[in-house]
């Protein structure tokens, strides 16, 4: 009896996996940040809900290419697991199975590289069914491209023809289930993403503005997409919190404006991960301009890195939209860092998106630069077209209404394409004339959007 509740109080009370972390970084010691790799991986374990109780690092410009670590080093890897009970070896970059393979015999425990760390991060946050297979999908293709024979358990190697063993015959069997897992989900997955750009198409039909949250996981996207539109996204204190896309409008000088929060980036972001969330990340290539949140609590030198990053991800997937970059969480960084910023970013917002300190200024300038769009109009709505009147208000800006016998007179500002569909409404032909005139002009050049603003805030 004693046994059995020994046994129950254990599986209640589990022990969160302990790990130790090993790496090759180039350079000596006392190198500007050359810490911040292991932060990184520190900051995964978290986010994993392990433990980390110990660190192994070598000092070399490249990996041994066999086993990782040179012979001294798995000494002091396996003495470091051993002395801190570790029941988990994790590698601060990604490792070939034979790699895998040359740790796991001298630490005799679980090995795992980065990938495989933020596989398992990502699996713990997917919520939705999308983002569920998502991870699953990037599993797997993971998992294909680790798949070895079975050499110690079957023979890869037989008498016949084929030469073939059950071990080989096995792997073999094992790589079509997985493919074919794979082409399943894919076709799961693609599903998802044409019922996703049907409803992207009612929006870009309607020309409501489109904003893309991008950024380093953890920079407070979320906490600004809650900001902003009222939302209820988890915001808690971890890495990649929040993979599933999340899209919310809010309306802001009597204009709607949609706006996306999407999977946070990070260093070394294995491709396999951006390849199954094409779909999710997809958000930034259609958008009209992209806010980069950035932490501005960080030091310069490691935003620098982190904005890099972000930059190079975006530029893979083919992200054209202008981008504006926002610093978050200015309430926590340090008044010098904070000065240090606003003189290398002087186009940058600053913002505390959990207090809601200068959402004013942001909201301003993203108005700004979709009015940049507009056209004036003037239109005579008779009463029983609500329904037009209605759709107007969503996509209109600087909207003024007069009631006469007649109907509803508008005057405001709409996109150029929208101030045809209403052309019949149109009461003032000069002006409409101005606009089709105007409708073949080329659109304003974003890259002038920063320094517009910087005039536009100095004379306010």
């Amino acid at each position: 009896m004693s046994a059995d509740a020994s046994a129950v109080d254990t599986g209640a009370t589990a022990p969160r996996p302990r790990a130790v972390v090993f790496a090759v970084m180039p350079g000596g010691h006392g190198e500007p940040g050359e810490e911040e790799p292991l932060n990184e991986i520190k900051e995964l374990l978290s986010s994993a809900d392990m433990d980390w109780v110990a660190e192994v690092i070598q000092r070399k410009e490249r990996p041994h290419p066999h086993s990782y670590l040179g012979k001294g080093k798995l000494v002091d890897l396996k003495a470091a697991v051993q002395e801190s009970g570790a029941t988990v070896a994790v590698c601060e970059d990604d490792l070939s199975p034979g790699q895998v393979a040359a740790v796991l015999d001298a630490v005799d425990v679980d090995v795992l590289d980065r990938t495989e760390l933020i596989l398992t991060v990502f699996s713990k946050h997917a919520h939705s069914l999308e983002g569920t297979l998502q991870v699953h999908l990037a599993q797997l293709e993971y998992e294909l491209t680790r798949m070895r024979g079975k050499g110690l358990i079957l023979s890869r190697l037989g008498a016949g023809v084929d030469m073939r063993g059950p071990g080989e015959t096995k792997l073999e069997v094992d790589r079509r289930v997985v493919r074919k897992r794979i082409q399943t989900l894919r076709r799961r997955i693609d599903h998802m993403a044409r019922t996703r750009r049907t409803q992207r198409a009612r929006r870009l039909r309607a020309a409501v503005p489109l904003i893309a949250l991008a950024g380093y996981t953890n920079a407070g996207k979320s906490t600004l997409l809650n900001a902003l539109t009222d939302a209820d996204v988890s915001v808690r204190d971890r890495l990649f919190e929040t993979l599933d896309p999340t899209s919310r409008s809010y309306r802001f000088r009597d204009r709607d404006y949609v706006i996306t929060d999407t999977v946070g980036f990070i260093r070394k972001l294995p491709h396999s991960l951006v390849d199954a969330f094409a779909s999710t990340l997809e958000e930034t290539t259609l958008a009209d301009v992209i806010l980069v949140v950035a932490d501005a609590h960080l030091e310069p030198s490691e935003i620098e890195v982190r904005e890099q990053t972000v930059a190079e991800v975006l530029d893979m997937l083919g992200a054209q939209a202008p981008r504006i970059v926002v610093f978050n969480k200015t309430d926590l960084a340090d008044s010098g860092n904070l000065a240090r910023l606003r003189a290398l970013y002087p186009e940058a917002e600053f913002i505390a998106a959990a207090r809601g300190e200068g959402l004013g200024r942001l909201q301003e300038r993203l108005a700004v630069f979709f009015d940049r769009a507009l056209r004036p109009v003037r239109l005579l709505f008779p009463y029983a077209a609500a329904a037009d009147m209605h759709r107007l208000r969503g996509v209109a800006s600087d909207v003024h209404e007069e009631h006469t016998p007649d109907g509803v007179i508008f005057v405001a500002r709409l996109p150029v394409a929208e101030a045809g569909r209403y052309s019949r409404y149109r009461l003032d032909t000069t002006v409409l004339d101005v606009e089709a005139s105007g409708a073949g002009d080329e659109p304003p050049d974003p890259s002038a959007m920063a320094g517009d603003d910087e005039e536009d805030d100095g004379e306010s």
